[in-house]
């Protein structure tokens, strides 16, 4: 599955558009975490704990958006976006979206 975030794959011609794909998580923090982050806050540096927590969120919000274009019958998705939103108190919503396309 070829994503891109312009409109169109570089060396490919686009032979369908299947319409708008997503996915997307939403991810609590836990305690262990939160501890480790303050006392990183204390000396600076890279909030490791979080980073990973993101990087995990972004994998699966673009496994479950591939999976809907896969079931569109898509072999890549062009115009890929990130958004994020606060949920509630110590959870936040990853969602990335984009168009669902076949290339040739």
């Amino acid at each position: 599955m070829f994503l891109s975030n312009i409109e169109t794959i570089p060396g490919k011609t686009i032979t369908a558009a299947h319409g708008v794909v997503s996915g997307s998580t939403v991810r609590a923090k836990h305690v262990g975490r939160d501890i480790m982050a303050g006392l990183k806050n204390i000396v600076g540096g890279e909030l490791r704990g979080y980073t990973e927590l993101l990087e995990e969120s972004r994998v699966q919000a673009i496994e479950r958006m591939k999976a809907q274009a896969r079931q569109m019958g898509a072999n890549a998705i062009v115009n890929v976006r990130f958004s994020t939103s606060s949920v509630a108190v110590g959870a936040a919503e990853i969602y990335v979206y984009g168009t669902a396309v076949t290339v040739s």
